[in-house]
């Protein structure tokens, strides 16, 4: 009940002056998405692997514009790989204006949008959120400020201004059991987020973008918090990222740099990722490669990545191509 009302006060207060003339017909959803495939050769401890790694989403959304100027847009993502049921991953609405956004429902939050990412070989295998994984070394290697995944919630995102972008996000500890909803999985206990994010321009073909962000999750005494640099020089980028989180019992510190260098339609990466539990083994991974962006939706993919913990180690090869539609 509480979400409800405090759902129809923000749209009550964003929909002002009262007298408001929504479009003759329904918002019209387009089709988006993405299908990733690879073919990956794995050497590790266990017998050398030759794999097919796919990941593939379907996205609905549409948004409109009203009279006054409030924009209203949903968005839905489908995960729709053979294994996954065509289930919904994400799913909310947004309402924005010169003032900012607001989006409700199952998004990332505050700390994962606005997060500042170091460059990457192919950001799909080493990138801030990785949706292919290799190796069953390093299963969780990547470094999203995500703790609020996508639960129900709400984000709140300041217009970019000189630069300068804000957000927070508040996500209500066990919402699908107040909304009715039919959702399985909510935090259970409440989740705050807070980032910045700053983005100035040195010269002329020079850009630094910083940032940062904080979560914390209150009966659970989980913190997490992130800085990170990123420069942009004409064909170059460096950058390097600092994230940290505590539980009750442990802590773990994760350091990431990068570079790129772009060639027309190539990119050339490499970056180094290290994390670093109190309790557990060091995982760090070294990867670098290239991105050939055909054009129309369509690149080529190709890295080479070499993992180790503190009991084993493992070298990778992914080949593979991304489709957007």
């Amino acid at each position: 009940m509480k979400i409800f009302i405090l759902c129809l006060s923000i749209i009550t207060f964003l929909s002002s002056p009262p007298k408001v003339y929504a479009t003759d017909n329904n918002i019209q959803l387009g089709l988006g998405g993405y299908v990733r495939s690879y073919i990956n050769y794995t050497d590790e401890s266990t017998p050398k692997a030759v794999d097919l790694l796919r990941d593939s989403e379907v996205h609905f959304k549409g948004k409109t514009t009203l009279n006054n100027g409030l924009t209203v847009g949903v968005h839905i993502e489908a995960s729709s790989d053979g294994a996954d049921g065509f289930d919904t991953n994400e799913s909310f609405i947004y309402l924005s204006g010169a003032w900012g956004r607001v989006n409700i429902g199952e998004e990332d939050g505050a700390a994962f949008l606005l997060q500042v990412a170091a460059p990457s070989a192919d950001d799909i295998i080493d990138g801030i959120r990785p949706n292919i994984r290799p190796s069953s070394l390093l299963s969780n290697n990547d470094y999203a400020n995500d703790a609020g995944k996508d639960f129900d919630k709400f984000t709140y995102l300041s217009p970019i201004i000189s630069g300068l972008q804000i957000g927070t996000s508040y996500t209500f500890e066990n919402t699908n059991s107040t909304t009715g909803g039919n959702r399985s999985s909510s935090p259970e206990s409440d989740i705050i987020e807070g980032a910045v994010r700053y983005e100035y321009n040195l010269t002329d073909n020079a850009v630094l973008t910083s940032g940062g962000g904080y979560t914390f999750v209150g009966d659970a005494d989980f913190q997490e918090w992130n800085i990170a640099t990123n420069l942009k020089k004409g064909n170059w980028g460096l950058g390097g990222v600092y994230t940290s989180f505590k539980e009750v019992n442990d802590k773990t510190d994760t350091f990431v740099v990068g570079a790129e260098y772009t060639i027309d339609a190539i990119k050339i990466g490499a970056s180094y990722f290290d994390s670093r539990p109190e309790i557990g083994s060091d995982n760090r991974r070294y990867t670098a490669g290239a991105i050939y962006d055909i054009g129309e939706g369509l690149s080529f993919r190709g890295s080479l990545s070499y993992r180790d913990t503190s009991s084993n180690e493992a070298t990778t090869i992914s080949i593979g191509t991304q489709i957007n539609f």
